[in-house]
């Protein structure tokens, strides 16, 4: 079965990484030696010697490659590049490389961008991981990485594939190639220029392209998703006086033989410019290769109720199940003009009988009583004399399936009742014996399903949940406590109303549960006190800086979210735009590095009103620790927040490939860093929170991972396929870093600056063990949340992450204050700042 949008989910790891790819199906065209072949070609592993190295030149041949065979069909969306590490013995890593891949194993096709480029860019380093989006994605079962030079040099190279098994089962699809429409004396181009088959006669053959590759096209078809195509990229169109006939004729080839249910074509409607949705299509059903087409064809109408909108739409068309390893459509013009952006087929494995014995007869059902039933198979009366004759017990038959059907149910019914007892038999128990104890984890399931709130009693109530004072409370200055705090991640019910036991007490631990942002990035950056974000404030009236969208000029994808995508971009005269505002100078004929936040055509109203608060709220921040809103394109879609991008990477990535320098000096030639900059960076960091604190901001995502170098806190972590791993996903709903999460946001959903501190004491430990594991990496992440209800209990069985072997102990106090159960005893930002730039730099 496939699904529309499979470019947005199918961005899985396929196994160079963890091994699923066994090393019998990954090759190469040579060697170095033994300990660099193919098979050590994984990202981020360094078996043998660190990775797959040619032993021969790659300038200017190019003709070096390594393959991973992905043993079926694969819908590839992405892939990832490193170069020779060796724990910092090697030098070698591929700067660009090319792409080239099939389907069958003998016919090979280079892979170009939407731009016609074939050259991809590679690593800058040995040991940086750089993620290419592959657009458009490619559909195949072997893949070979072409390592390029510019000069003669040795290469490299380990990598990983991601996406998803190509459900679909189509192999190829024919279609007359795109026309070129003329509007107003301006060329719109609506040709399938990702399609990577052969065109003759005006007919493209032996390929798949933009009909198959998850991009669904909008309403006016002049614009497009995609920076810097043209207009009509989106769409495959076809004007019915160039083609000289009254339909568009497509044929579909799959691998096997299939059920189709469902055919659900994205087209255009935009009559006003001559534009309209195929008013029939009439299909061929061929069940093998070397059986004849199935009759009579399937006719369907299109509905004509609604097609005074102009808005593009899919139109979903019943195929009856008929079994067929080849489709012919034909699709009827309305029109002037007809355009497709996406074509989707819903299909089942085909059960009936084999399609290669042509003399089975293949029925065809009906889809509806509109279309006409297929003759019965009628023998010549001189085979019918000689068939077996076969006694009707029809009636038996149906009395055996209703006693079998009924005795399933009943067997399914004392099935469920058994597990239901069991379950709420462990439930109470587990109150019984511990004193209502409860089991942590299914309570923090409860918070993100309304499903188990009917079954389950809310879990924290203040007679059972005797909380310190100032935790789980609306401790902002002249507001009243709320009884009910909004979800601090998507889709999550509310939590359940606390009784405040304790007064309110300092105001810079504010909660911060009234404005609660979806970021476009997939995470709440930035949760916002109701009284600082709904205030008519000067900074709330001051418009925000509007910049020309022409002047973005898409470099890479770095990420995304739920509601949009982060991309890399170049604005190419900084100077020439008076209301960019700028953090800092650039030197003239330089081009300026931007990254840009870009929200779905497609999200909805409330995703766009949180996306425009946000750049508000950004626009706010202004101060040298803290990534800034340079301008945004919020004067038509896709509405763009345009940020400062640092090119030196995030702190993660910095740190964890240095070791700490010590008193010995260098042993080898790894990269150092010292605890004097360690401790500098720390002292930035607190800079920028103090900073985010003194306006009640809770940022609720502070890891290295979202500090950039120089370090300006952001939050872009959670959209990177990198640090998938740092995000525990709730049942495939909430996704939280738990493991720099204070305990009160875990089992109650309550961020305040008090667990924004608690977080930093977190990044703080993983700056001193230079990044060199997760935190709390003994524990998995069920024990992470066991422990943060033992520090719920306080019974002195928490664990705490222990202290790395370059922390002074007062400094390593400091990040146990930052861990203290009672969030009123934690130290605020300002006192850490204090901390850190006065008397932790002379601990040794």
């Amino acid at each position: 079965i496939r699904f529309l949008n499979v470019k947005k989910s199918c961005r899985y790891a396929l196994g160079m990484e963890d091994g699923t790819i066994p090393d019998s199906d990954i090759t190469a065209s040579s060697a170095w030696s033994d300990s660099t072949e193919a098979k050590h070609g994984r990202l981020s592993t360094g078996e043998g010697d660190g990775a797959w190295c040619p032993a021969g030149a790659v300038f200017p041949s190019a003709s070096e490659y390594l393959q991973v065979d992905l043993r079926s069909l694969h819908f590839l969306a992405l892939v990832g590049t490193q170069g020779r590490h060796a724990d910092g013995h090697g030098r070698e890593f591929a700067r660009s490389y090319r792409l080239r891949y099939s389907r069958d194993g003998r016919t090979w096709i280079t892979w170009k961008d939407r731009w016609g480029q074939e050259v991809v860019s590679g690593n800058e380093n040995t040991y940086d991981v750089v993620l290419k989006d592959l657009g458009p994605p490619i559909v195949a079962r072997y893949v070979r990485f072409y390592p390029l030079a510019d000069r003669v040099m040795s290469v490299c190279l380990r990598v990983e594939l991601y996406g998803c098994l190509w459900n679909d089962g189509l192999l190829v699809y024919t279609a007359p190639v795109g026309h070129v429409m003329h509007l107003s004396g301006s060329p719109v181009y609506l040709n399938d220029s990702t399609y990577d088959g052969s065109v003759e006669s005006g007919v493209q053959f032996g390929g798949l392209g933009q009909l198959f590759d998850g991009v669904l096209g909008g309403n006016d078809f002049t614009e497009t998703k995609e920076l810097r195509v043209w207009p009509g990229y989106d769409y495959l169109g076809w004007s019915r006086e160039a083609l000289g006939q009254g339909s568009v004729d497509i044929e579909f080839h799959f691998e096997k033989t299939r059920s189709f249910h469902t055919m659900q074509v994205h087209s255009n409607n935009r009559h006003t410019q001559g534009v309209r949705v195929f008013s029939k299509v009439d299909c061929q059903f061929k069940p093998g290769l070397l059986l004849p087409w199935s009759s009579p064809p399937l006719s369907l109408a299109v509905p004509l109720e609604d097609l005074k909108d102009p808005s593009s739409r899919p139109i979903s068309l019943p195929l009856g199940g008929r079994p067929a390893q080849i489709l012919r459509c034909q699709f009827a013009f309305a029109d002037r003009w007809m355009l497709i952006s996406e074509i989707s087929f819903y299909s089942g494995t085909f059960r009936g009988v084999d399609p290669m014995d042509t003399g089975s007869a293949l029925p065809a059902p009906p889809v509806s009583s509109a279309t006409p039933r297929p003759p019965p198979t009628v023998f010549p009366s001189s085979v019918r004399a000689g068939l077996p004759v076969a006694k009707d017990d029809s009636s038996n038959t149906a009395i055996l399936i209703g006693c079998l059907v009924g005795i399933i149910l009943l067997l399914l019914t004392v099935i469920a009742v058994i597990l239901w007892r069991q379950y709420w038999k462990k439930i109470l128990g587990k109150v019984m014996e511990e004193g209502f104890q409860h089991d942590f984890q299914t309570r923090l399931s409860q918070l993100f399903h309304p499903s188990l709130h009917t079954s389950i009693p809310p879990f924290a109530t203040s007679s059972l949940l005797p909380l310190p004072p100032g935790c789980g409370m609306d401790l902002e200055k002249g507001l009243p406590p709320t009884q009910e705090e909004p979800p601090p991640y998507p889709d999550a019910p509310p939590y359940p109303a606390l009784s405040p036991p304790f007064p309110a007490s300092v105001p810079h631990y504010a909660e911060a549960d009234i404005v609660s942002l979806q970021g476009v990035s997939g995470n709440n950056t930035y949760a916002v006190p109701a009284l600082t974000s709904s205030s008519p404030t000067a900074a709330d009236c001051t418009p925000l800086p509007e910049l020309p969208r022409h002047c973005l000029v898409f470099k890479e994808k770095l990420g995304e979210g739920q509601f949009g995508e982060v991309h890399l971009c170049e604005i190419e005269s900084p100077q020439e735009l008076p209301n960019l505002e700028f953090p800092f100078n650039v030197r003239k004929g330089r081009p300026l590095l931007v990254a840009v936040k870009i929200l779905r055509p497609d999200a909805s109203k409330n995703a766009r009103n949180d996306f425009l608060k946000e750049g508000k709220i950004l626009s706010r921040l202004k101060d040298p620790n803290i990534i800034r809103l340079l301008g945004v394109c919020v004067s038509s879609d896709p509405l763009c927040m345009v940020t400062e991008y640092m090119e030196s990477g995030d702190l993660n990535q910095y740190l964890s490939h240095r070791v700490l320098l010590d008193k010995t000096g260098p042993t080898h030639n790894t990269p150092t860093i010292s605890y004097p900059a360690l401790i500098a960076m720390a002292s930035q960091i607190a800079s920028g929170m103090k900073f985010l604190s003194s306006l009640n901001f809770v940022h609720r995502d502070l890891a290295t991972r979202n500090c950039l170098r120089p370090i300006k806190i952001a939050d872009f972590g959670m959209s990177r396929n990198l640090y998938a791993g740092d995000y525990y996903r709730i049942q495939g709903r909430a996704v939280l870093p738990i493991r720099w999460m204070a305990w009160e946001c875990i089992l109650m959903g309550k961020f305040t600056t008090a667990s924004d501190v608690w977080a930093f004491g977190v990044t703080l430990w993983e700056m001193l063990s230079v990044c060199q594991e997760q935190p709390y990496s003994n524990l998995t992440d069920e024990q992470v949340i066991d422990n943060a209800g033992e520090f719920f209990r306080d019974h002195g069985r928490q664990v705490y992450l222990s202290r790395p072997d370059v922390c002074p102990q007062g400094l390593y106090d400091l990040m146990l204050s930052c861990w203290n159960r009672d969030c009123k005893l934690r130290p605020s930002f300002a006192h850490i700042h204090s901390f850190l730039t006065e008397d932790a730099m002379n601990m040794v």
